[in-house]
Formats: C-alpha cells, sequence, structure tokens
C-alpha cells in the first residue's frame, strides 16, 4: 500500500562537490567528492518523501543500462516502491551532469534517454483506489506526455478523491499556456518556480504569475522563489514566506524537496501555512550536501528543525 505516488522525469546524477573554477581545455581540475545519485522531480520527491515516512511509489522510465540498474537499487534502498517503473529497452537511462563551482549558480549537462518513452498511460489507474497523492513531475519537458492525455488521468484521479499535484520543468523559452488550459481545473496544487512561471506568462511579478494560473483553474498556486522565499494563492487566501537560513552547498533538488513537503503537510490536513512550513524546510534542508537527496531531512529531523525555527509568513 501507498499512500504518495510519484510520476514523471527520472535521472541519474553525477554531481560534483564545489571546484574553484571551470577547467580551461585540457585541464584537471580536482574536487574534494563526487556522487552518482538519483535525480529529477519523480525520483526526488519519492526518496525525500520516503525519508519522511511517507509510503510512496514511483512510476517512470529508466534504461536497460547499469545506470538503469543503479537508480533502482538507490530507490528501493531509500524504501520506494519501484514496482511501477518501466525499462526502456535498448535505451539509456537519463543522465544528468552537475558541476558546481564555487560562488556560482550550477552547470548542468543532460542526455534525455528513456525520460522520452515516458506516457500518462505509464500511470496506473488502478492505484489510484489507494493512494491519497497523485505527483507528476517534469510536465512540459517529457515529449511523450500531452495535456490531451493527461487530463483524463488527472480527472479520474479527482473522481476518486486523490490529491493532484503538478510541478514542471521548463526546457526553452516558448509558447505554453496552452498546454495548460484544460488540465489545470484538475490540479489541485502548482508548483512552478519564478523563472519558469515567467517563461510560460510572461510576467516578472510572482503574485501576477500566479493569477494567470488560477485564471486557468488551478486550486492552489505556489510559487516558489529559491532563497526569496514563495508566494501561494488560492482563491481566498494569499500568502508570502521567506525562507530559512542555511548553508547553501548545492541547490539542486530543492525545490522537489519543497514538493515533496507541501504534499507531507496535505496528508495530514495541515493549513496552507503549515504546509509551506513543512515545504520551506525540507526545501531548505536540500542545499546543506551536494546532490538532490542527501541533504533531505528526515521526520524527526525535520520536526526538530521546525520546533527550533520561525519562517516569516505574511497575508497580502
Amino acid at each position: 500500500m501507498i499512500d504518495v505516488l510519484c510520476a514523471g522525469i527520472i535521472v541519474a546524477d553525477h554531481v560534483c562537490t564545489p571546484i574553484a573554477h571551470l577547467p580551461a581545455a585540457g585541464e584537471l581540475v580536482m574536487a574534494d567528492g563526487m556522487l552518482l545519485t538519483v535525480g529529477g522531480c519523480a525520483a526526488n520527491a519519492a526518496v525525500d518523501l520516503a525519508k519522511m515516512q511517507v509510503r510512496v511509489g514511483i512510476v517512470g522510465r529508466v534504461g536497460d543500462d547499469v545506470f538503469g540498474r543503479v537508480v533502482s537499487d538507490i530507490l528501493r534502498e531509500a524504501n520506494v516502491d519501484t514496482s511501477c517503473l518501466k525499462p526502456s529497452p535498448g535505451v539509456d537511462t537519463s543522465q544528468t551532469l552537475i558541476v558546481n563551482v564555487q560562488g556560482q549558480d550550477r552547470r548542468f549537462i543532460h542526455t534525455f534517454g528513456a525520460n522520452r518513452d515516458f506516457r500518462a498511460a505509464d500511470i496506473p489507474l488502478r492505484l489510484l483506489d489507494q493512494v491519497k497523492v497523485l505527483y507528476l513531475g517534469g510536465y512540459l519537458v517529457m515529449p511523450g506526455v500531452t495535456q490531451d492525455e493527461l487530463v483524463p488521468v488527472f480527472a479520474e484521479a479527482r473522481k476518486r478523491g486523490v490529491k493532484t499535484v503538478l510541478d514542471i520543468v521548463v526546457p526553452a523559452k516558448g509558447e505554453y499556456l496552452s498546454r495548460f488550459d484544460r488540465l489545470l481545473p484538475y490540479v489541485d496544487v502548482f508548483l512552478p518556480n519564478d523563472h519558469e512561471a515567467e517563461l510560460i506568462t510572461g510576467e516578472k511579478d510572482p503574485l501576477k504569475q500566479a493569477a494567470v494560473f488560477q485564471r486557468l483553474g488551478a486550486g492552489t498556486t505556489i510559487i516558489t522563489m529559491g532563497g526569496g522565499g514563495s508566494i501561494l494563492v488560492q482563491q481566498d487566501l494569499r500568502l508570502r514566506t521567506g525562507a530559512y537560513s542555511v548553508p547553501l552547498v548545492d541547490a539542486s533538488g530543492g525545490g522537489d524537496a519543497f514538493d515533496a513537503g507541501y504534499i507531507c503537510g496535505l496528508l495530514e490536513s495541515k493549513s496552507p501555512e503549515d504546509c509551506l512550513r513543512v515545504a520551506s524546510a525540507l526545501g531548505a534542508s536540500c542545499v546543506r550536501a551536494i546532490g538532490t537527496t542527501p541533504g533531505v531531512f528526515t521526520r524527526a529531523e525535520c520536526e526538530a528543525f521546525l520546533r527550533a525555527n520561525e519562517l516569516k509568513i505574511e497575508q497580502i
């Protein structure tokens, strides 16, 4: 039995500790450490939820290569149900090389791999009778996941009383609003960051970004802004949060950890304010270590952190 089903992008991440500078042609630059771990929205959120003692399963695609086996093993060892994980024969597992440079934002080198094969039809509707939350991460960057195919899945989830949570990855500038007009009315919580929301809406102000998504039908829109906190907009509520202060080592996966924290709040029927507190705490914990999941709090660590730290939340 699982309470949350995470669907979408699954990646093998190769991550280095922060280096002094990018190497010039032919130059060798030493890193203190390098990590091979899971990445991608669905995998990150699933592992983070498992660390919070949530019963969670994952739906997605890996290749039939060694990295697919590594990712599957890591997910199972993290107590994520992988029975719905599908291998794509003859295809490599999606991989990302994440280069951290001291004092600079991350650099990414990516190969799309098996994520290209993922379809909305991979999500098993039979599981909607047992789960409480359906999370899809990576919408817009998975070419096989179309609005026309995804709407019936989310509509069926709604029909069965399952909360729907949607996160996105915007690959480049383009016209995206037409890929939300029929989907967002079936989304309970929509979680873009401010850069993604600007690419979609053309608006720079997070409140105006959220207003666009609310008009399209989202139940709750949360615009995350990294160290700048977040904005939550519902029909009759608008909240702005700050961010917890923690040492920044690697920002990779912070948004996915935020998603997992908010889902934890939903499972416990917490208020929007308390959902944001848990989400912000998990997001902050993530950036303290290299990789998308190693630094994320366990449930006990999260509860202790929340008792010891206040998050600024104001109505706007």
